[in-house]
């Protein structure tokens, strides 16, 4: 969506010296990620001149991820994307929840004004959000949160419940697949997808599709779940039936 990026004005708040920032000359990790910064800032402009042009003119990312909070699972670094290519929503545990009303806009806008045509659910083993809610006992009958005592815990109940409906014996990393999966459904079935599909069907919008996958810490894979959905079936060139020798 072509929303231009007007440039700083210099004012005294703007101030790229490093000297002049307090942070900066506080704390030496705060001036390592500035100076980090910098570093990054002329690496990009020696290789690639033209980017800051282009990252002012607007965002077209073809790729919305939701993801886990976790600082291991970086989607742009994994992905090999660049600046301007993902759209992002992160937090505990990779969950879309409906009543989630800043879960909504953000789909709202990244399909009806931003313009991308795949939403990415990724959940990742070793996730502390899920394994949190592993162990944690099963809600009492007629209660609306498992354990309403703090934040996390309320927004970990869809889990907290999910792991409790699951077949005997599953594990953790059961439960983070079938987070993913839960997440995609509450996208799927979210006013925003559900209108993008109806247009498509009609040929008045373009087509959108959810996915599920799962990022392995242990090799730095993502891993399709093979649950993607879309405005149609998901039908592969090669199932296609052939006539004449011909798909």
């Amino acid at each position: 969506m072509p929303f231009h990026a007007e440039p700083l004005r210099a004012n005294k708040e703007i101030d790229i010296d490093l000297e002049h920032s307090v942070a900066a000359q506080k704390f030496p990790d705060i001036r390592a990620v500035l100076e980090g910064n910098r570093w990054w800032s002329r690496k990009v402009t020696e290789e690639q001149p033209e980017v800051w042009a282009e990252q002012v003119k607007g965002q077209a990312p073809n790729f919305l991820w939701i993801g886990c909070a976790d600082s291991r699972v970086p989607e742009v670094t994994i992905m090999a994307r660049k600046p301007g290519e993902v759209f992002v929503q992160r937090n505990v545990a990779n969950q879309f929840q409906p009543q989630d009303d800043a879960s909504q806009a953000l789909l709202n806008y990244a399909i009806m004004n931003v313009g991308v045509c795949h939403v990415i659910v990724v959940g990742h083993t070793g996730c502390g959000g899920c394994i949190a809610a592993y162990d944690l006992p099963a809600p009492k009958q007629n209660e609306e949160f498992c354990d309403p005592s703090t934040p996390l815990t309320r927004f970990l109940d869809p889990i907290i419940r999910l792991k409790h409906s699951l077949p005997e014996g599953s594990d953790v990393n059961d439960l983070i697949r079938e987070n993913v999966k839960m997440s995609v459904r509450n996208v799927v079935d979210s006013p925003t997808i559900q209108n993008a599909w109806e247009l498509a069907r009609k040929g008045e919008f373009r087509k959108v599709y959810v996915h599920g996958w799962l990022y392995d810490l242990s090799t730095g894979l993502l891993i399709d779940l093979n649950i993607t959905q879309g405005p149609e079936p998901i039908v592969l060139d090669s199932d296609k039936p052939k006539v004449n020798g011909t798909a």
